[in-house]
C-alpha cells in the first residue's frame, strides 16, 4: 500500500501553508465544507481531497422521487455542481473512492478504488466527516431479493429506475410510509404502477400526529394508492427465479409485489466513525459541538445526515435527516476550517412535503415527543381556508398547535391541506426559534389579502384558540 504525505499541522491553524483538508463524502455537506473551505483559501495554502464511494457529487437527493415519476426529465437536472466544475477550483474530488478506514492517531484515511479494489492511505491535516445516512434496511428473509430497492442516492434513483423499466407486472409495495415511502408511493402512481403501502403504525406519515397522517392517507387513497395500516412486513417472498414475488406480513397476509420500495426511513451512516472510537449519540449519529467539530477532536469535523443536532425545544440531540440541515453544516465547517467563525446552534425540526395535492408541513414537537421530554402540554385543531372564503379556489387547511400547558411556550405545529397550507409553517418556525409563546404569536404583524389567507391567518387562528386552552386548563 502507497502512503500520500502531508504538510505536518503548524499551531492548530487550518490555513497552515500546504495543510491538507480531506472529506469523506461528496454530496451537500461535503462538497459545501470543500467549496466555503476553498472561497477562503486557495491551493497553495489548503489542498482539498475528497473522496466519494459513488459515481455523483452535489445532487439532490430530494428531488429523487419527482424524477422517479418522471415530473423530473433526467439524472443531470438533480446535479448542482458537475465533478469537472469542482475540479476547475482545484478540489481534487475522486468518485467510486471508498474510505474503509479512519485511522485518527495517525491522522489518515485508508480507501479503496472501486474499479481496481486497490487500497491506499492518505494522510490529513483536517478531517470532515459527511458520510450521510442509508435506508433502513431490517434483516428480513428476501430483503436483498432482486426488485428491492431502498432509495437514498443518486446511484439508488439510476438503479430503482433502471428496475422498473425492465419489471413485467405493474404491482408495486411500499414498505413503511415516512416522507420517501409516500413520495414513492406517488412516483409509483405517476409511473403507471398498482401501488400498495404497509405501514406497521397507525396512520402514515410518522413525523405527523395519528390523526393528521389520516388525512395524508385519505389523500393518499383518493389516487388509488391502497394504505394498509398495522401492517408489519417480516419477510418478502421470492420466486423460483430469485425475485421477489409478495411481501408478507405478521398478521399471516401476503401482498403480491413485481416491485418493492422500502421507505422506512434512514439511519446515521456512521460505521467508520464507530469503529474509529468517534463519538456517537442514541440515535447513532455523530456528537459535535456548535461549530460542527466531532466533540474531543479539534481537527474532526462532521455535518449532514450522519450527526445528531440540537433540538432547540427540547435542548437534546436528535438525528433530523435534512438537505436543509446538511447544505447548513457545510457551509458552517468550511468557514471554520478556513480559520474563521462560523455556528450552527440547533434546528426546530422543520420539514414539509407533498403528497398528491396535499400540502404537510410540521415543525417543533409532535405530541409524543413533548411527553418523551416530560413536558406537560395542551393541543388544539383548527380548520380554516388558504384565502379569504369568498376569494375562488379558497382551499381547506388543518392546523394543530402544541404549547406549553403552564407558560403557553408554543411546542409545535403541523399543517396540512392544498395550496398555500405547506409554507405557512415557516411563521411557526420562527416563532420555535425565538421561543414565543402563544400569546406573543396572537400579536405577529403577518401579511393579509383576501387572494392569500382570511383576515386572521390559520397559524394565528390556531394560536389565539392554544391561548385560551393554556387560560382553561394552565
Amino acid at each position: 500500500m502507497s502512503e500520500t504525505s502531508t504538510t505536518a499541522e503548524t499551531g492548530g491553524d487550518a490555513g497552515a501553508a500546504g495543510a491538507h483538508l480531506v472529506v469523506i463524502g461528496a454530496d451537500a455537506t461535503g462538497m459545501a465544507a470543500a467549496s466555503q473551505a476553498r472561497r477562503h483559501l486557495d491551493a497553495r495554502a489548503l489542498r482539498i481531497t475528497v473522496f466519494e464511494a459513488g459515481a455523483h457529487a452535489s445532487y439532490s437527493a430530494c428531488g429523487i422521487p419527482y424524477w422517479v415519476g418522471g415530473l423530473v426529465d433526467s439524472r443531470e437536472d438533480l446535479i448542482a455542481r458537475t465533478p469537472a466544475e469542482h475540479r476547475a477550483r482545484d478540489i481534487d474530488l475522486r468518485l467510486h473512492t471508498r474510505v474503509v478506514e479512519i485511522d485518527v492517531p495517525g491522522r489518515r484515511v485508508r480507501t479503496r478504488a472501486g474499479d481496481t479494489g486497490a487500497e491506499s492511505w492518505t494522510c490529513y491535516d483536517k478531517l470532515v466527516i459527511a458520510t450521510g445516512a442509508r435506508p433502513i434496511r431490517p434483516d428480513l428473509p428476501g430483503i436483498d431479493a432482486e426488485g428491492v430497492y431502498g432509495v437514498q442516492t443518486l446511484d439508488d434513483g439510476e438503479a430503482l429506475i433502471a428496475g422498473l423499466e425492465r419489471t413485467e407486472g405493474r404491482r408495486a409495495v411500499v414498505v413503511g410510509a415516512g416522507y420517501i415511502g409516500v413520495e414513492m408511493a406517488e412516483a409509483l402512481v405517476q409511473r403507471g404502477f398498482l401501488v400498495r403501502v404497509l405501514h406497521r403504525g397507525a396512520a402514515p406519515m410518522t413525523t405527523l400526529d395519528p390523526d393528521m397522517g389520516g388525512k395524508v392517507a385519505e389523500a393518499m387513497r383518493g389516487i388509488g394508492i391502497e394504505v394498509v395500516c398495522g401492517a408489519e412486513a417480516v419477510a418478502v417472498r421470492t420466486g423460483p427465479d430469485g425475485r421477489v414475488r409478495a411481501v408478507a406480513t405478521a398478521d399471516g397476509d401476503e401482498y403480491p409485489a413485481d416491485v418493492v420500495v422500502l421507505g422506512l426511513g434512514v439511519r446515521p451512516d456512521t460505521d467508520l466513525a464507530r469503529a474509529a472510537g468517534l463519538p456517537l449519540g442514541e440515535s447513532g449519529g455523530l456528537l459535535t459541538d456548535l461549530s460542527m467539530r466531532v466533540r474531543g477532536h479539534t481537527d474532526i469535523w462532521a455535518g449532514g445526515d450522519c450527526v445528531e443536532v440540537r433540538d432547540l425545544v427540547t435542548g437534546r440531540d436528535r438525528h433530523i435527516p435534512l438537505g436543509t440541515h446538511a447544505n447548513k453544516h457545510g457551509q458552517v465547517i468550511g468557514a471554520v476550517v478556513a480559520g474563521g467563525y462560523a455556528t450552527f446552534p440547533g434546528v426546530v425540526g422543520t420539514a414539509v412535503s407533498k403528497i398528491c395535492a396535499l400540502e404537510v408541513a410540521r415543525t417543533g414537537l409532535l405530541e409524543q415527543d413533548a411527553h418523551a421530554a416530560g413536558l406537560q402540554f395542551v393541543t388544539v385543531t383548527i380548520e380554516s381556508t388558504s384565502r379569504a372564503g369568498y376569494y375562488p379556489d379558497a382551499a381547506p387547511m388543518t392546523v394543530k398547535m402544541l404549547a406549553e400547558r403552564h407558560t403557553g411556550r408554543l411546542l409545535g405545529v403541523q399543517i396540512v391541506g392544498r395550496e398555500g397550507a405547506a409554507k405557512r409553517v415557516d411563521v411557526a418556525a420562527v416563532a420555535l426559534t425565538a421561543g414565543m409563546t402563544v400569546e406573543q404569536m396572537t400579536a405577529l404583524d403577518l401579511g393579509y389579502a383576501p387572494p392569500f389567507s382570511p383576515v386572521w391567518d390559520p397559524v394565528l387562528v390556531a394560536a389565539r384558540k392554544a391561548v385560551r386552552a393554556v387560560r382553561e386548563r394552565g
